[in-house]
């Protein structure tokens, strides 16, 4: 197989969620304008991203960075086979999503009441009664579901989290009309072998869904676990360019791991992600210029091997 800047061509593929528009910016003490988001969605897109949560309809008066998500929406370049993904958390966040025309609506249903509580205001029983609301209103739209298990690997507030609470909370987004489920290790306190427990232990549940990983490099276990995935047979990872990233509502959690470091790791191990390394390292840094920081990512400083 011939290589690639995007991974050996005719390799196994593994996808790449481009979360850097959302989580990548949230927790930044620098709000991004308008403009540059969309330059930052539509240059990742160039890049080879192909499915991207581009904004969050969340109340921007708890999160300002996220403020202007239909400004975004209305500016960003659509493309065949792109999917921009919008993040809801209740049923008016829905309502917005669906005027501003998203590719695909996001949930994110925590494993604890702690976490969500803090989060979103309401207890877990709470949320997954949102859930079901928000895929009945969904019905029709055409628009698909993605449900996000945050704090699957442990809470900052509950601490340790049962596997088998995490098992039922994927039992119950089951009985929706999700079409991909994603573990989410909000606070990065995951291992390997942690990892590879539970998406075993979700997969007997999820019923055939596409199962997807989102991990945090607080602790420098993101990469790793990212590996552990794909290992176990998840074909779908989440990242952020630079490395950028965190929870305003979890304290001391770090940012996600990196695309481009991601993109190193996934493409010298023989798969391909059809991202270019290059592209997302050069957006890595773009982004670090506009937030006024270094990018937390190493591949923009060490340069890939070959150069």
């Amino acid at each position: 197989m011939a290589a690639s800047d995007s991974g050996p061509e005719g390799a196994e593929h593994v996808e790449i969620v481009e979360v850097g528009p959302r989580d990548g910016l949230q927790n930044e003490a620098r709000t991004l304008p308008v403009e540059d988001r969309i330059e930052l969605i539509d240059r990742a897109v160039a890049a080879g991203v192909r499915r991207i949560e581009a904004v969050s309809f969340v109340n921007p008066r708890r999160v300002p960075q996220m403020a202007g998500a239909e400004e975004v929406m209305a500016g960003v370049t659509r493309a065949p086979g792109v999917s921009h993904i919008g993040l809801v958390l209740n049923r008016r966040g829905l309502d917005r999503a669906v005027a501003a025309r998203v590719s695909e609506v996001n949930v994110a249903v925590p494993a604890t009441d702690g976490f969500c509580v803090r989060n979103q205001g309401c207890t877990v029983e709470e949320m997954l009664g949102t859930l079901a609301d928000i895929d009945a209103a969904l019905e029709g739209t055409g628009i698909p579901l993605s449900v996000t298990v945050s704090t699957a690997f442990g809470c900052p507030f509950d601490g340790e989290v049962a596997p088998e609470r995490v098992v039922e909370v994927v039992r119950r987004i089951a009985d929706t009309g999700a079409v991909e489920i994603a573990l989410a290790d909000t606070i990065g306190v995951g291992v390997p072998r942690q990892v590879t427990a539970l998406v075993a232990a979700v997969g007997e549940v999820a019923g055939g869904r596409a199962l997807r990983c989102h991990f945090h490099n607080t602790r420098n276990t993101g990469y790793a676990n990212a590996l552990a995935a794909v290992d176990a047979g998840v074909r779908v990872l989440d990242s952020s360019l630079g490395g950028f990233g965190g929870c305003p509502f979890a304290p001391a959690a770090t940012g996600n791991i990196a695309t481009e470091d991601l993109l190193y790791a996934l493409h010298r191990s023989g798969l391909h992600t059809g991202v270019s390394l290059s592209g997302a390292a050069a957006l890595g840094g773009w982004m670090g210029e506009r937030l006024g920081k270094q990018p937390p990512a190493y591949l923009g400083r060490a340069g890939a091997f070959p150069a």
